[in-house]
This record gives C-alpha cells, sequence and structure tokens, in this order.
C-alpha cells in the first residue's frame, strides 16, 4: 500500500462535527392521512380558544354566520365561503380577540318541501293525503341529516366555530324568536295585506321574493295586437272624427298573450311622439293570408312604425297626421268573441313606456304586471282582476279560456308553456284583431330552486310597508339606507350595490302559500281585515311555538292561543314566511340573547349587532339584505357594523360550475387526494372579491406553493434543532444581516395584521411566500448555510443566525396558523412535542419589537442585493461552462459603484456569494470575472481557501473548522 493509500485511510471522516439540519418534520405533507388525526388531538378547538381569551378578558369580536341550506353535500361556494370565515375567526384569534362565531343552517323552504313531497309520490301519495304535521316532521329530519352531513364535511375542512352550540332556523327555539321579530312589524303598522301582482311560481304554487329569481334565457311567443279605438275625448282635432268612418287600432307588442284576456288598459309615453298610419299595400307572394290590408289604419309610435309594420307584412303605408293618444278609448280584442270583454279600454300615461322596442303602447294587465298594477291605480282605479289560478290555469270565470294552463306544472313538461298562449293567439285571429306574431329569445325570470318560469299573477299576500312613516319619522327604506351609508363595506363597491337596490326595491313581500316553513302566526279580525294586536295573545303563540315548535300553530286549537277572544271572529293566517324573513331574523336569536346588554349571563356571550356578516355577493339581494330590513324595521338599525362580499367560484377557463358540464370541483375530492391546507391555500391566494377560478391545474399550482412554503417551515425545524434560550443573542450583538432579516419580520408583521383586519388574505399569504422564497431561501438560508453548519455552536454569529431563524419560525407559523392551521399545528407540535393539542393556534401573536425597525440595513441589503444578482448570473455561467462545478470553487473579481461597494462594509463579500474568496474593485458599472479558487479544499467546509492546512492537528481543515473541530472534540473528552 502507497503512502497516499494510507493517508487516505487514515483520513478523518468529519460529517458527524457538521450541523446539517435535522428534523421529524417529513417532506411530504401527507395530509389526508395527518389532518384528521390533528383533529381528533384538538377535540373542541373553538371552546378552548374562547375560554383562553374570556379568561385573560380579551375585547369580543362577532362574525356572525349567514346560514346555508340543509340540503346536500358541501360544494366548492361553501368551502370557499366557510374557509374565509375561518380566516377572520382564527386571525381575530391570533390578534387577542375572543371570537363569537356561530355556524348556523337554513332550514324552511322550498327545496326542502319538494324533497319530500318527491318521497311521498314514490311512495303513491300525493301531498295532500298527508297531514301538515306529518309532512313537516319529514321535512325537520330531513334537514336534520343534512346539517350533520354538512358540520362534518365542515369541520374537515378545519373550521372553526361554536358547532356545540350550532344554530338552525328550524329549532323550535329559533322559530319562536322569528315569530317574535315577525309581531314586532305586525304590531308597529308595518305590516299590511294586499292584492297585487306578484312574482308567482305556478310549480311551486307560491309566491317568490326577489331574492328568489334568476334571469335565464327564454324564447317566448310574441304577438302584436289591434286594439280597434271606440272614442275619444273632446280634445282631439275635428279630422279625427274620421275615425268614425274609417276606425284605427292601436297596436300593442306582447311576449305574454296568455295575459290579453287580463288587459284593461293600454299605456302610452307622454313624451313619444305616435303617428297614424294607413297601410297602402302589402307584400306579394306570401305563403300565408296576412292580417292585415290596404286601408287598415294603425296608430303607432314613430320611431317604431316601419319595423312594426315589416312585421305585418306591410309592403307600403302612408303617414296621415299627429296622433295625442290621452283620452283614447279602444274595445276589448277580445271584445267581438264574448261579452265578457265588452267593457271599454282606456288609453292611460306612463312614464315606464319607452320607444326603444314593441309599439310604443304597452297593454296592461294590472293583475300580471308590476307597472301596469302601478299605472292602473295612478288613475284612480281599484279594481284588479284575478285571472290566473295558484296552478298557472285561467280560473272558471274566465271567458273562452277557463281552465288552460299557461305553464305546465306536472310530468315531464313541467316548466314548459301549456295551451294558454295558442288558445289566446287563436281567438285573436278569429276576432281579426292579430296583426303579427313570432319568437323572441329574451332574458325571462326562473325560479332559482324549480329553474321554472314565473308569472306575474294578483294575489292576496302580506308586505312590510317600506315607504310609511315609522314612529321616529323615517319610513323603513329611510332607515335601510342610512344604515347602508354607516355599514364599511369589502369591497367598497358594495355599497352601491347594496343601496341601488333598496332604493328600487317594492314593499317586502313576506307571505308564502307553502307548507314548510315558520307561520305567519297571527289571527285577522274578519269585520276589519287588520291583524290582532294583543300582547297577551302573542305571548301565547311565542311561548306554544318555544314549546312545541311551529307546528303547535297547525295543530293547536285557536282558543289555546286567543284567550277570551270569539275564535269565530278571526280568520287564523296559514301562510308561512319568506325564508329570507327566517334567515333575516337570526341575529335576533344568535346574537342579541346572548348579549350581557341584554341580560345574557351564559359562558358564551355575543354582542349586537355583529362587527361583521360575510356571505356570497348574491346576498346583496338575498341575506344581506333581509336582515338588514328586519333590524332597521325591528330595531332602527342594520345588525351589522361591516359587510364582506365574494364572488363565485368558476372552472379554469372561467366558466360556471355545471354538474351537465362535468365542470364541478367537489372540495371533498381535493381534501381526500390533497388535504384540507392545500383548498385553504387556494382560497388565500385568490382575489375573493372578484369571481374566482379552480381546477386540476390551478389546484396543482396551488400544491406547489403549499411544497415551498413547507420545505421552508421544515429547513427552519431542522435548523433549530436544540436551540434553547441559553443561544439568544440580543438584538445590538446581531451582525447586519440578521438585522436585515428582522427589519424583514417587523415590516411583514405590520403588513399581516393590518391584512388580517381589513379582510386581505392574499395580501397576507403572497407576502409571506415571497419573503419565504426571497429573502430566505434564496438569501438568508444561502448565506448562512456555512455558518450554520460549520462555525463554532457557541460562536455570536452561529447563535445569532439561530436566534434570528427562532424568530422567523415563531412569525410564520402564527402569521400562516389561519391559513393553514394543520400545518403549522403539526410544525409547532414537531419543535414542542410537550404543547398542548392546538398550542399553536392558540397564541396570540405579539407586535414586532419596535428595534427591529431597520431603514439603514434595509437600504444595505438593497444594494447588496444588487451587486449579488451579477455575481449569481456570472457564476451560473461559469457552472454552465464547466469552468467550475460549484460556487466554492470560485473566486470572483466584482467591480462596483463605490456607493455599492460600500455596502459590503463590514461583511464577508465571500460568504454574501457563497464563494471561497472574492475580490472587489471599485468601477463605474458591475461586472463579475469568475477565476478559479486555486486554494486547498477544506474536507470539512469545502471552502477552498489558503488557511488550510494552517493548524498542524488538523492539516485538511481550514483554521475556522480546525477550531470548530477542537472545540467539539474537547467536548467530547
Amino acid at each position: 500500500m502507497s503512502d497516499a493509500d494510507n493517508t487516505a485511510t487514515e483520513a478523518r471522516d468529519y460529517r458527524d462535527t457538521v450541523f446539517l439540519p435535522e428534523t421529524d418534520f417529513p417532506m411530504r405533507g401527507g395530509l389526508p392521512k395527518k389532518e384528521p388525526e390533528i383533529l381528533e388531538k384538538w377535540g373542541d378547538l373553538y371552546s378552548t380558544l374562547r375560554a383562553k381569551r374570556q379568561a385573560a378578558g380579551a375585547p369580543l369580536y362577532v362574525l356572525h354566520d349567514g346560514p346555508p341550506y340543509a340540503n346536500g353535500d358541501i360544494h366548492i361556494g361553501h368551502a370557499l365561503n366557510k374557509t374565509l370565515k375561518d380566516f377572520v375567526v382564527r386571525s381575530r384569534f391570533l390578534m387577542g380577540h375572543d371570537v363569537d362565531y356561530v355556524p348556523g343552517w337554513d332550514c324552511h323552504g322550498l327545496p326542502i318541501e319538494w324533497k319530500i313531497e318527491e318521497e311521498y309520490r314514490k311512495k303513491g301519495r300525493r301531498k295532500d293525503e298527508v297531514s301538515k304535521d306529518e309532512f313537516r316532521t319529514a321535512c325537520r329530519e330531513y334537514a336534520g341529516k343534512f346539517i350533520d352531513l354538512q358540520r362534518d364535511q365542515f369541520l374537515r375542512l378545519g373550521i372553526t366555530g361554536d358547532f356545540a352550540h350550532r344554530y338552525a332556523t328550524m329549532d323550535f327555539s329559533s322559530e319562536s324568536a322569528i315569530v317574535a321579530e315577525f309581531h314586532r312589524f305586525k304590531n308597529s303598522g308595518q305590516l299590511y295585506r294586499g292584492s297585487k301582482p306578484v312574482m308567482w311560481s305556478p310549480v311551486e304554487r307560491t309566491a317568490l321574493a326577489d331574492a328568489e329569481v334568476e334571469y335565464h334565457d327564454h324564447v317566448s311567443p310574441t304577438v302584436w295586437v289591434k286594439f280597434p279605438v271606440t272614442g275619444m275625448s273632446d280634445s282631439h282635432p275635428d279630422d279625427l272624427l274620421a275615425f268614425r268612418n274609417k276606425t284605427p287600432s292601436i297596436v300593442i307588442w306582447t311576449t305574454t298573450p296568455w295575459t290579453i284576456p287580463a288587459n284593461r288598459a293600454i299605456s302610452y309615453g307622454p313624451e313619444i311622439k305616435y303617428g297614424l298610419y294607413e297601410v297602402t299595400a302589402m307584400e306579394e307572394g306570401l305563403e300565408f293570408e296576412p292580417w292585415a290590408k290596404a286601408g287598415d289604419r294603425f296608430i303607432i309610435a314613430d320611431k317604431l312604425a316601419e319595423d312594426v309594420l315589416k312585421a305585418g307584412k306591410v309592403a307600403t303605408f302612408t303617414r296621415i297626421y299627429d296622433i295625442d293618444p290621452s283620452g283614447l278609448e279602444c274595445a276589448h280584442p277580445l271584445a267581438a268573441m264574448d261579452t265578457g270583454y265588452g267593457f271599454a279600454v282606456p288609453l292611460l300615461s306612463g312614464d315606464h313606456v319607452t320607444d326603444d322596442a314593441g309599439t310604443g303602447f304597452v297593454h296592461t294587465a294590472p293583475g300580471h304586471g308590476a307597472d301596469d298594477y302601478a299605472v292602473w291605480l295612478s288613475h284612480g282605479h281599484r279594481e284588479v282582476p284575478e285571472t290566473v289560478d295558484p296552478d298557472g290555469a285561467y280560473y272558471p270565470h274566465v271567458p273562452l279560456f277557463a281552465g288552460l294552463k299557461v305553464l305546465e306544472t306536472e310530468g315531464k313538461k313541467t316548466g314548459k308553456f301549456g295551451p294558454a298562449n295558442g288558445a289566446v293567439m287563436d281567438k285573436l285571429i278569429e276576432a281579426g284583431n292579430l296583426l303579427a306574431r313570432g319568437r323572441v329569445e329574451h332574458s325571462y325570470p326562473h325560479s332559482w330552486r324549480s329553474k321554472a318560469p314565473i308569472i306575474f299573477r294578483n294575489t292576496p299576500q302580506w308586505f312590510i310597508r317600506m315607504d310609511e312613516e315609522l314612529a321616529d319619522g323615517d319610513t323603513l327604506r329611510e332607515r335601510a339606507l342610512t344604515a347602508i351609508d354607516n355599514t364599511a363595506f369589502y369591497p367598497a363597491g358594495g355599497r352601491n350595490r347594496i343601496r341601488a337596490m333598496v332604493e328600487g326595491r317594492p314593499d317586502w313581500l313576506i307571505s308564502r302559500q307553502r307548507a314548510w316553513g315558520t307561520p305567519l302566526a297571527m289571527f285577522v279580525d274578519k269585520t276589519t281585515g287588520q291583524p290582532l294586536n294583543d300582547p297577551e295573545v302573542d305571548a301565547r303563540i311565542v311561548a306554544a311555538v318555544a314549546q312545541g315548535g311551529a307546528d303547535v300553530w297547525f295543530t293547536a286549537p285557536d282558543e289555546d292561543f286567543l284567550g277570551n277572544h270569539n275564535p269565530a271572529q278571526f280568520e287564523k293566517i296559514t301562510d308561512i314566511l319568506d325564508v329570507w324573513f327566517d334567515s333575516g331574523s337570526t341575529h335576533a336569536f344568535t346574537l342579541e340573547a346572548r348579549d350581557p346588554a341584554h341580560g345574557y349571563k351564559g359562558d358564551r356571550p355575543s354582542h349586537w349587532p355583529a362587527n361583521l356578516y360575510l356571505e356570497g355577493s348574491d346576498q346583496h339581494r338575498g341575506w344581506f339584505q333581509s336582515s338588514l330590513l328586519e333590524g332597521c324595521g325591528s330595531r332602527g338599525r342594520a345588525p351589522f357594523n361591516e359587510v364582506l362580499t365574494h364572488g363565485f367560484t368558476l372552472d379554469e377557463k372561467g366558466e360556471k360550475m355545471s354538474k351537465s358540464k362535468g365542470n364541478t370541483i367537489d372540495p371533498a375530492t381535493v381534501i381526500k387526494e390533497s388535504g384540507a391546507d392545500i383548498l385553504r391555500l387556494w382560497v388565500s391566494l385568490v382575489d375573493y372579491s372578484e369571481d374566482q377560478r379552480i381546477g386540476k391545474q390551478i389546484l396543482q399550482t396551488t400544491v406547489d406553493a403549499y411544497r415551498k412554503l413547507r420545505n421552508t417551515v421544515r429547513y427552519l425545524l431542522g435548523a433549530l434543532n436544540g436551540f434553547d434560550e441559553a443561544e439568544r443573542v440580543a438584538y445590538a450583538d446581531m451582525p447586519p444581516l440578521e438585522q436585515f432579516i428582522l427589519h424583514r419580520l417587523w415590516e411583514l408583521d405590520a403588513q399581516v395584521k393590518t391584512a388580517f383586519e381589513e379582510y386581505r388574505f392574499q395580501d397576507v399569504v403572497r407576502p409571506v411566500m415571497e419573503f419565504c422564497t426571497g429573502d430566505l431561501s434564496s438569501l438568508y438560508f444561502d448565506v448562512r448555510k456555512d455558518s450554520l453548519y460549520c462555525d463554532r455552536p457557541d460562536s455570536i454569529k452561529r447563535r445569532a443566525v439561530r436566534t434570528v431563524m427562532d424568530e422567523v419560525f415563531n412569525r410564520l407559523t402564527a402569521w400562516l396558523s389561519p391559513i393553514t392551521p394543520f400545518t403549522m399545528d403539526e410544525a409547532w407540535s414537531s419543535r414542542f412535542p410537550e404543547a398542548e393539542a392546538g398550542a399553536n393556534s392558540a397564541r396570540i401573536l405579539p407586535s414586532a419589537p419596535a428595534e427591529w425597525e431597520n431603514a439603514a440595513e434595509a437600504a444595505r441589503w438593497a444594494k447588496v442585493q444588487q451587486v449579488m444578482e451579477v455575481v449569481n448570473e456570472a457564476l451560473e455561467g461559469a457552472r454552465r461552462e464547466k469552468v467550475i462545478g460549484g460556487a466554492l470553487d470560485a473566486w470572483p473579481t466584482v467591480t462596483a459603484p463605490a456607493d455599492l461597494l460600500a455596502a459590503y462594509e463590514g461583511l464577508d463579500a465571500a460568504e454574501v456569494f457563497r464563494t471561497s474568496g472574492a475580490e472587489l474593485v471599485a468601477g463605474e458599472t458591475i461586472t463579475a470575472v469568475v477565476k478559479i479558487a486555486d486554494y486547498p479544499k477544506c474536507a470539512r467546509s469545502w471552502r477552498k481557501v489558503p488557511d488550510v492546512g494552517s493548524d498542524a492537528d488538523y492539516p485538511d481543515l481550514s483554521a475556522r473548522d480546525a477550531d470548530t473541530v477542537r472545540y467539539l472534540d474537547s467536548l467530547k473528552a
């Protein structure tokens, strides 16, 4: 064996002297398996957190939960919404608040009622064959099943809340509170019964509110109908007498031929110019006989005359003169077919009439349109005809069309047009009063539950007045608008959106003709038509509902409630409340009922109003608005101080998700495959104020981002192995780089807290991620790797490195705890295995010490990094060209302006560049010439430096490494 072989054999292995990171925190998260284990350890984490904050006298923050509907599994929209709420809850706990958040569920309404009807139909039973008590019990059981299912799914997502005391609108206590809230409106005079056209779903047999309607493209028949002029006022010029010799017709256009039997007037625009037009020739070569002929005269808006006559196949025409429609009177177009239509049809001035489309005249059926109803009443008319029944069929008293359906309500054709439109058009042709017909695709209202088209239908309903002066002199509308102005909106544009809705909304329709819901539990005097206002009766009703639920209203005899009143004198109202009234009242029994200011003495205090309501942007017309109106109507102000809205979740292409398209993302699948923290991180990365996208590629990008965060935390855990307080270094003793990193922590801490306070979660996670990949991974970890691995453990520099890494770890695991609570809990437990379960979530984040602010070091390192970028590019080029194998093979000569080189004063340039050495030279521009480090290689640190072999006891080590190994050997000895 040669001497060289002997030397190689005897060479010491220094690997056990290098302080490589060591941790049991795995690189791969394994979240689908690990998260349930963490959940089990947490137990009732929310109660633990509240108890800690209450014991410390923490200020109370209240987030009121908008109730999801209790049917079906949660979807991606639920996951987004509940995760955003959890960000709020956990971040407020983190910042030292006691947080009241009670998850709730909306349980009443049509979707559940429909489902139960369907189940009965499968058993061969119709709904009307089932007692209301049995039916409502089935609905209650169905909703209860899905409350439990969704609760478990929300918990798996990591949602923290008072699930042990969740609320549900179908709880007996909730129903009694809702009835009590309804009584407030009844007794204040804000409630009235009115017969007016409301949006009605024949398929569901109930009235609908604005929030229950959505618009879809729909193909409707269109007709141009002639109303023969039969009379005029004396204000018309003499030549109008020519009408008597050649009677003209006013032409209307409508997409609802079925409403013609309900016509009572024609509306015109007072600012529109109208003319009398005479047909001079018809188109030739038609495949059918047109319904107009030469010599016919029509009154039409000038702007639309050409289009109207073209639709009637008129080839040429002449405008005779101007027409003033005021004072004209027409015959109903079906008058010749049945004497039931023998009434006069007056012309009424209406501001809602335009000449943008149609004929410039609006056929007015006051029982089937809000504008029609309003103009009819404004001209002194009071009788509103009822033509269509709850099933969408003509009443028996309607001439010619009794029993015909407007829309089909059963079978495969449910939601399709019934025979009514066709029958009306046939009769108009027979009467000679149809000018033209066609089809049009337009946006049409549909029930958001059944997805079937709706109609406007005159029916007695109960309303809450928007414009009646209340005790304080304001109307409900004025109160609500004032409350909107006093509310903070995130994003700010939400204020204008809900304000416009409240400014223009009609009276609040609150009655529904269904079975499953909270009843309008009141009696109405049959003589006066007014609701009974008797505090003792109201108290008995509320107490009975609290004891036996709302079902008792339908099963108990009237005598149980009325006391000394004669039951025969009163009508018992069995309509149910609009479900938006239910959910709009939730503040009363979840917040106010637990407000110490209202006498609450329990251990789960809340306060009224809530700090925040948080829901999707569609709730500007839904829950936000119903809560606003309920609070303003019953208490004079909104039940919230702030409102946050988020957009809808679309697929990766920006298209709406739908099962039929196959582009839905199931949160349960994401959690099963990747973990809840991945889904939560996705929520934090999107701009929730806009519609956001999700899909496989986007989720993969999220997984990649998660890995970077996890690896940062893992590296910190490994580097901090064995760290204790004895190692900590005072700020004043820290090197410049450590002071810079602490400055960045100080800077980020303020940004993160402000972002949490302002609900800008994207501005929490993105800067933190940039800090991890930029300041930490690309700079700090890389620069300090040599010192961390190879310096003596008692050296100031290495201790400073570990001290700073400890501070970084503490901040990162706190900042990210609301976002990725499972991972941060796992990291905290990995470092502090003796800590109690959920300890990381229970932490309060103190403000970063003021001494960490160091603008001078920030400015210095901006300059340092400016030079580093050029050096890194040069090193990378040398590696590609195989001039060097790694940075430690290099000894670059770096030229830079004097002011940039001054930034390196007091720093080890070689350490900054991660090279074995470096030469700095003043010059006008930044350049880097990579030279080989022509010195022996240290067997421990691999640096090629001149002092390798300077210590005779350790001839293959640099002086620094020899000193460290001697120190370690002495400890072993």
